[in-house]
């Protein structure tokens, strides 16, 4: 049975709940948010790469290269000239297996272009000797077994050679007690010399001993 405050109440709710929609209706929303337009990157053209002529000397003959200009001394050594008694290790300059002399002085040659050295003087390890008319440091490491597996031996060997003329010309080390006396070929002044080129298999000892043998000899 309804009772006349039930009905009231129904009514008085009914009338509300209708009011608040119509509210509801009438009440502009806001429109809908909107992701942001993605952009797509247009890409950029190719970058052709930039070419130039160079001409050096290495191991005695005259070569003239047309050479991307990022190619690194080691690799038009290796790639163009196919002298790849130079060795490829670290290419960071941290093992010297790259090392050649240029112009006397040796330098690692994954870490220069090879347009930088217009008119240079390169000498490889190839240009050193030959297996029939070794260089005297060829033969010492190979006496004093101063090359085990090999692969940073053109290094170790083409940095021995310059460290005995830099010793010759008076130039000092880390390693020198005095710096205006004149270097001697000591253990320790090899070794100091020599830090830059990393043998893996450890042949120090035999290293230092095929360079004093020739330091010696060539005293």
């Amino acid at each position: 049975m309804d009772f006349p405050g039930d009905l009231d109440m129904t009514r008085r709710g009914l009338l509300l709940g209708s009011a608040a929609t119509v509210a509801m209706t009438t009440v502009p929303f806001p429109p809908p948010a909107r992701a942001a337009p993605v952009e797509t990157p247009i890409p950029s053209p190719a970058l052709s790469p930039v070419r130039s002529r160079v001409s050096f000397t290495v191991n005695g003959g005259s070569h003239t290269l047309e050479l991307d200009t990022r190619t690194t001394l080691l690799d038009a050594l290796r790639e163009h000239l196919h002298l790849t008694g130079t060795k490829k290790g670290c290419d960071h300059g941290q093992c010297g297996a790259c090392t050649v002399i240029v112009d006397g002085r040796r330098i690692n040659s994954c870490l220069t272009l090879a347009v930088m050295h217009e008119g240079d003087s390169i000498t490889t390890i190839e240009g050193l000797g030959t297996p029939g008319n070794l260089h005297p440091m060829q033969a010492a490491f190979v006496k004093h077994d101063g090359y085990q597996c090999g692969y940073c031996t053109p290094g170790q060997i083409c940095s021995a050679v310059a460290v005995l003329d830099e010793i010759k010309a008076g130039i000092p080390s880390h390693a020198s007690a005095d710096l205006t006396a004149a270097p001697q070929a000591t253990a320790i002044e090899l070794r100091e010399r020599m830090s830059g080129n990393i043998c893996r298999c450890g042949a120090y000892s035999n290293i230092v001993d095929a360079i004093t043998e020739v330091a010696r000899r060539e005293a």
